[in-house]
């Protein structure tokens, strides 16, 4: 009783104290004092904030060529040299722009079309075998496989599934598709639920916007998220990116661990309140490596949040090269904590390109992927997809793919397709001065060198007509093996080593080549220049 006294007495004689210090302050300081205090506390939370997001270095730099970029002649001459290099880049495709028809012929030439339409394709560069990923069917567009999804694509070009009550054949089609497809990636597991749907779409890219923007609305009606966050690997493909800046997610990114995984532990300790989902690739486009699927599944059912599997490379040949006795970790519904799957038919599924799919556990969870419209004066309206109309000859043509190939057929292309991906990674690593990033699981194999400039390298292998990817963090490049490398395997390995040697020998950029600009963006330490590039160049090409 004493204490709260004593404490009462202590807070009347602070009071008085305060009132007599402040009785001789100006009524609007009073006022004003306690707003800027606010704003200053909320533009302290803010600049944390950024930092937190960006980092104290990239603040930093940025602030600083900001800062530069004042000085009178730097901005202009910055734009001068990004001027150059934008250039440079275009410089294998400038004369697409050149001498473009604009306006419609005065007269129709129904005649001519085929003529000119081939004329066009003449000018298309080599891809038979010297492109890496690109084209995964065997042999020539015109006949074989390509023949008959050409045939399919031909009958149903007119249909349209946005009109189920006349193309009722295309509906099916698709039902069939997103079920086949469903049952190799676990649908008919018993830990699966039982559940499994999905739709068709127009590539990974879109089946994975689909995913997050679902899994967004998911967890919003689940858990009243209002500022959703995703986790992702600094390896999962940039559709994550295009996503999150679609539909406004915070990107939490984490950098890969020493093999090159998705780290479990670092996606542990960015899971937050706003956090909706987590990201994990099998295999991750840039070095072929399955992440630790059941890891991260268990994350995201220990803290109720989604896991999005990305098997658009993958998932016409994980199960198949499982059947076929290859070491492959767990990667599908059949694991516990995945809500949705994205998976390319248009790559090694080898249908017609434009077609992909997107599959959920549930159907509580697609159900926030469809738009309904109640109020428009046309009528009421649902889509399942981004696209409203969207073409059934590519529905057929995947459709026509799947049954000609059969489980039979997919198993020989996996078997030919994960062999030479095998005999390509040994030839590298018996190459001097190159080695193999990580420990490929599939049919994508990354290589680096502290020998040779890569990129060199690169551009050698390119005046040879072969189409390598660049990779960056480490600098190195990947092939990704389909079946039109299966007869000149050989060829590449020897080109490869050739240009290996011809860099030894004579190294420094060629005329003409990218290694001084892939080297520089890769050791630039503003990436907001390079960003800018990167926009220049696609508003200068398109």
């Amino acid at each position: 009783m004493e204490a709260a006294t004593n404490l009462h007495l202590a807070l009347l004689r602070f009071r008085a104290a305060a009132n007599q210090h402040l009785a001789h302050q100006e009524p609007l300081f009073l006022v004003a004092a306690p707003l800027l205090a606010l704003l200053v506390a909320r533009a302290v939370h803010a600049a944390t904030a950024h930092v937190a997001d960006r980092g104290l270095r990239a603040v930093v730099i940025s602030l600083a060529m900001a800062a530069v970029k004042l000085v009178p002649g730097v901005s202009g001459y910055i734009a001068a040299q990004k001027s150059k290099v934008v250039e440079q880049l275009q410089s294998g495709s400038a004369s697409t722009k050149k001498n473009l028809r604009t306006e419609l012929p005065a007269v129709g030439i129904p005649d001519g079309v085929i003529k000119d339409l081939q004329t066009l394709k003449d000018k298309d560069v080599k891809w038979q075998g010297k492109c890496s990923g690109t084209v995964y069917i065997a042999g020539s567009e015109s006949e074989g496989h390509f023949a008959l999804i050409n045939k399919a694509y031909s009958m149903f070009s007119h249909t349209n599934p946005l009109h189920q009550d006349v193309f009722k054949s295309v509906a099916q089609m698709e039902a069939e598709v997103v079920q086949m497809t469903a049952a190799l990636l676990g649908s008919k597991e018993k830990a699966s639920g039982g559940q499994i749907c999905g739709n068709m779409t127009s590539g990974g890219t879109e089946s994975i916007l689909l995913a997050v923007k679902t899994s967004r609305d998911y967890m919003q009606s689940k858990k009243g998220i209002k500022k959703p966050e995703m986790i992702i690997a600094e390896s999962a493909h940039s559709a994550y990116d295009k996503a999150a800046q679609y539909f406004n997610i915070k990107v939490r990114r984490v950098p890969v661990n020493k093999d090159f995984l998705a780290d479990a532990k670092g996606f542990k300790r960015c899971i937050n309140g706003n956090t909706i989902m987590m990201v994990g690739s099998a295999p991750g486009f840039p070095h072929g490596l399955i992440d630790p699927i059941e890891e991260l599944g268990e994350l995201a059912s220990q803290y109720g949040i989604c896991l999005h599997v990305d098997l658009c490379l993958g998932g016409f040949v994980l199960p198949f090269a499982r059947k076929l006795g290859y070491p492959i970790p767990p990667f599908d519904f059949s694991v516990k904590g995945v809500t949705s799957i994205s998976t390319d038919v248009h790559k090694y599924g080898l249908a017609p390109k434009g077609t992909s799919i997107v599959l959920y556990r549930n159907h509580e969870i697609r159900k926030n992927q469809f738009v309904a419209v109640t109020e428009w004066t046309g009528g009421l309206y649902v889509s399942p997809t981004m696209a409203g109309s969207r073409p059934g000859g590519l529905i057929a043509g995947a459709w026509a793919a799947m049954m000609s190939v059969g489980l039979n057929g997919y198993l020989e292309s996996t078997g030919q397709i994960m062999e030479v991906s095998k005999k390509i990674q040994k030839g590298i690593e018996d190459i001097p001065g190159l080695f193999v990033i990580g420990k490929p699981d599939m049919t994508v194999v990354a290589f680096g060198s502290d020998v040779v400039d890569i990129f060199e390298v690169n551009d050698i292998m390119s005046s040879k007509g072969w189409h390598l990817n660049a990779l960056q963090r480490p600098n190195s490049l990947h092939i990704c093996v389909t079946l039109q490398h299966v007869a000149i395997y050989e060829e590449f390995l020897k080109d490869l080593e050739d240009s290996v040697n011809t860099v030894k020998a004579n190294p420094g950029p060629i005329s003409g080549g990218m290694a001084p600009i892939y080297g520089a963006a890769g050791k630039m330490p503003d990436r907001g220049t390079v960003k800018e590039l990167l926009v220049e160049f696609m508003d200068t090409s398109c």
